[in-house]
């Protein structure tokens, strides 16, 4: 139950917005501007109720049952590979993360390489500031007319496409998924088909496992002579040591890398076999760090992980079951999450009857591991009528909201 004083730990630098809305509904709240280490990040979560991380920060399942006060973390990015998601759901801990917020921004960058790429800017640019004029263009080409390869077609990769059909390029694309296409994009039926024909390719696909070395030397391979090569997804997604191979051999015109398979924290030594690689952007992981995506996330996320503290709506949660239950000011409401097992209802029911009360709101939906119910009920709920919720058998936590 709500008593002024819940603890909000923020970090990894996120925008000062989360902060304030956080303040001003009557939490406690903490930001760092980094990351911390497990030894370290457990002694901080100590009577914490909600945490904020970026793409850095490792929740692991010790952490998580470490953490028995922690009811929910907001991911203020898109990916949530770093977070232990099976274990947050068995220890009743919803996951929200901003799937949009951040998409024009990386379509908008990985727009700018091909651009600049594709008229070797990078190389005349650093010739310029050595003091070197070298005024030459040969290789440079116009984008019109060429074709954009879009490998992973979310958010990110459908937006880029678009983008690219205003400059007059065609768009290819492969997903395994089903997806609409926009525009005049073309889907192709396998990633190999895409890297034969594409001109500019560009990869944005998600964390999942099978993705890891998705683009090693066979696929490179396959790409057109004088090609672009960008990933602005993952870094595990990219042989980095073929791919420099390729473009020292000249298979490649260039290639622009914002993630790599090891990041180091600010201020540590950076090391990548494409340094020096002619015609190569290399960017520290900032594809979406503008000011109005960080804005745009920070309000997201905690909107989500404050509606979820406050009412109980999960909606949009990444690992937990989709619901919402509107809110009546003249009553009081629980939040129940259970193993996903027959009786747990049943066992609601029978101590709700038992201290008279009569339900006037009720939702309840499930995956294949968890039950997440909501009660709208006429009464004050005591601590031991929550003391009586947290012993039905298969209960995972019980929240008093109001």
């Amino acid at each position: 139950m709500r008593n002024g004083k819940e603890k909000v730990l923020l970090l990894e630098n996120i925008h000062a917005d989360a902060h304030r809305v956080f303040e001003a509904k009557g939490y406690q709240v903490e930001s760092l501007p980094k990351s911390l280490p497990e030894t370290a990040l457990r002694e901080a979560l100590e009577g914490v109720t909600a945490l904020g991380i970026r793409s850095k920060t490792v929740i692991s399942p010790a952490l998580i049952s470490a953490a028995p006060e922690l009811s929910v973390i907001g991911a203020f990015c898109i990916g949530t590979d770093k977070i232990n998601l099976p274990a947050c759901t068995k220890s009743g801990v919803p996951v929200f993360n901003a799937p949009y917020s951040n998409t024009r921004s990386v379509a908008e960058l990985a727009l700018g390489h091909m651009l600049v790429l594709s008229r070797f800017i990078p190389d005349r640019n650093n010739e310029m500031h050595r003091g070197i004029w070298k005024k030459t263009a040969s290789g440079s080409m116009e984008l019109r007319g060429k074709t954009l390869g879009v490998i992973g077609y979310g958010n990110i990769g459908s937006q880029l496409g678009v983008l690219a059909e205003s400059l007059g390029m065609d768009v290819v694309f492969f997903d395994i998924s089903e997806k609409l296409c926009l525009g005049n994009a073309v889907r192709m039926d396998s990633i190999e088909e895409v890297l034969r024909i594409a001109d500019v390719v560009s990869v944005h696909v998600s964390g999942l496992e099978q993705n890891i070395n998705l683009i090693g030397a066979a696929q490179i391979e396959m790409m057109k002579k004088d090609a672009i090569f960008i990933n602005l997804s993952r870094g595990f997604v990219v042989d980095l040591d073929a791919l420099a191979v390729h473009l020292r051999s000249g298979k490649l015109k260039g290639a622009a890398i914002d993630v790599f398979p090891a990041e180091p924290d600010n201020n540590e030594a950076f090391h990548s076999p494409l340094q020096g690689m002619a015609n190569t952007i290399l960017t520290p992981h900032i594809a979406g760090s503008t000011q109005e995506a960080q804005k745009a996330i920070s309000g997201f996320v905690s909107n989500k992980m404050l509606n979820y503290l406050a009412w109980g709506d999960t909606r949009l949660s990444v690992n937990f079951p989709q619901a919402e239950l509107l809110h009546q000011s003249d009553q009081h409401r629980i939040l129940h999450i259970h193993e996903n097992i027959t009786g747990v209802i049943a066992g609601i029911s029978r101590v709700l009857a038992a201290n008279c009360f009569n339900i006037t709101g009720e939702t309840l939906r499930t995956t294949h591991e968890v039950g997440y119910a909501l009660f709208d009920v006429s009464g004050p709920v005591t601590e031991d009528i929550a003391e009586a919720l947290r012993h039905i058998p298969g209960t995972i936590k019980v929240r008093i909201l109001y």
